[in-house]
Formats: structure tokens, C-alpha cells, sequence
């Protein structure tokens, strides 16, 4: 999936249009709408600062997941240590083709569920003995 799709792809599954919050910079970056927090960044990383032995840049696509399932994820293709983020949590998706698609849309999920506003914790009972449940 190429950088045009994936963004035509997250408006139309998430809801969210990308923004750029860099002047002179083609780094988009896709936020929930009620806590503003990422869930994934479009940009173009150096080939050598994700471990390629070649020159040149390559777009790829930052999601979070865990420290778990990021472990498991690198010696796959196409998913590398994630580029300018935290590697325990994220990692960074070539947009290539080396990565399968299928793959890329299951961790933009986990993304976006990972990084979704948490649901409020119930009031507690203003009165003492009150029962916060209503009964």
C-alpha cells in the first residue's frame, strides 16, 4: 500500500483526515478526535536508520502496539524497529510492498485501539452509602 492509498484507507475506516504538523515536511499524522493522541505517522525515513544497507529514503507508516507483538513483528518483512519513535512500542511499516497489507491494516488497528480515549471511570456516589449503581 502506497502512502496515497493508506491515507484514502484511514479516512474512510477512521474517520480522520491527515495533518501536517511540520512546515517543509511531508510527515502526516493521524490523531484520534477526542484525546488528539497518534496513531499513526506517514513519513520518509532514512533506509540506513531502519537497518537497510542502501542509500536513499523509504515512506513508511509508525503504528503502536506492545513490547510484545513489536519483538515478534521485526524479523518480518518490510516491519522495522520504528523510526524516531519508542521501539518497545511502535514500529515503522514500509510502504513498499515488502509488508504484507493484510498485516499493516490488523496493526493500524491495534494502533488505533491503543492509543483510543479511555472510557471515564463512573462517578463515584456523592451521598455516603449511596449505591453508585442506582439500586
Amino acid at each position: 500500500m502506497d502512502r496515497r492509498r493508506l491515507r484514502q484507507y484511514i479516512a474512510e475506516v477512521y474517520n480522520v483526515d491527515g495533518e501536517f504538523p511540520w512546515e517543509d515536511s511531508e510527515h502526516m499524522v493521524f490523531r484520534h478526535r477526542g484525546n488528539r493522541k497518534w496513531f499513526a505517522l506517514i513519513l520518509d525515513a532514512p533506509k540506513r536508520s531502519l537497518g537497510l544497507q542502501e542509500e536513499g529514503r523509504l515512506d513508511v507508516l509508525n503504528v503502536k502496539c506492545g513490547p510484545v507483538l513489536s519483538g515478534t513483528l521485526r524479523g518480518e518483512p518490510g516491519i522495522f524497529p520504528a523510526y524516531h519513535m519508542n521501539k518497545s512500542h511502535w514500529v515503522s511499516i514500509a510502504l513498499d510492498g515488502s509488508a504484507d497489507e493484510a498485516k499493516l491494516k490488523l496493526l493500524l488497528d491495534t494502533s488505533f485501539d491503543l492509543t483510543a480515549p479511555k472510557p471515564k471511570k463512573q462517578q463515584k456516589a456523592s451521598k455516603k452509602g449511596e449505591d453508585p449503581h442506582g439500586f
